[in-house]
């Protein structure tokens, strides 16, 4: 069971695309409308995916309202038929921001291999000019060397391009509702000794304007936003 989850916010001009570019790889697709006032949920569901609602807005607010929708589904869902090479959920931007071939390599990472999660690496991978703010680098650079001086594991990014098993994804207890999510992932699987593989993925620029780097305002409260994430789990050790 291969399951992708797909936060939405006012992305009418995108969403169809990135819904079209994974159909026929995956098993059950979710987009959470993250309070949209556009087309969005209309056109996410005439290209066949699952359409549920999140008004709180926030990232993590939506990831959890789409595992959630999982857990409810009356049909197949990632626990059905456990082993080692089934049952993962793929988290996708709804932005056509993320290469679909990316996407793909990363199935194919979850199905042919033991890892448990998967991470697309956009500081090692290539990068449109433009598609990664200098903000967004150095956020990267320093929150990545944190998680390595604190638990000891290395990543290079903090991408939201990446799949997890189902199994860990429930050990994990995810909570953040916010920019944290990311942060708060990889940090409890370097806290939990959880295998994990990071690919280089390309990056594109996305089509409309993001919500957190394409603002001053956005882009501060999300770096701060991930650095009390980081702190708070440092406090615990």
């Amino acid at each position: 069971m291969v399951a992708v989850i797909i936060p939405a916010l006012n992305e009418e001009q995108s969403i169809g695309i990135v819904i079209d570019s994974v159909r026929d790889v995956v098993d059950h697709m979710i987009v959470v409308d993250n309070g949209s006032s556009d087309r969005t949920a209309e056109i996410a569901r005439l290209h066949g995916a699952t359409v549920v609602y999140e008004p709180q807005r926030g990232y993590g607010a939506a990831c959890l309202r789409g595992i959630e929708a999982l857990r409810e589904s009356p049909g197949p869902r990632p626990g059905a038929r456990m082993n080692r090479h089934s049952s993962f959920v793929l988290f996708l931007d709804a932005d056509a921001s993320d290469h679909p071939d990316d996407a793909r390599a990363i199935i194919r990472v979850m199905q042919t291999t033991d890892v448990e999660m998967c991470l697309g690496s956009r500081t090692t991978g290539l990068a449109d000019a433009g598609s990664l703010t200098p903000q967004q680098r150095f956020g990267n650079w320093l929150s990545t060397r944190l998680i390595s001086l604190i638990w000891g594991v290395h990543y290079t990014d903090l991408g939201p391009l990446r799949a997890v098993r189902w199994d860990v994804l429930e050990r994990l207890e995810m909570q953040d509702r916010t920019w944290g999510w990311t942060v708060e992932m990889q940090i409890k699987i370097a806290m939990h000794g959880i295998s994990f593989l990071e690919i280089p993925v390309r990056y594109r620029r996305r089509i409309g304007q993001s919500k957190i780097s394409g603002t001053v305002v956005g882009s501060v409260r999300a770096g701060y936003k991930i650095l009390t994430t980081i702190a708070r789990f440092a406090l615990r050790r």
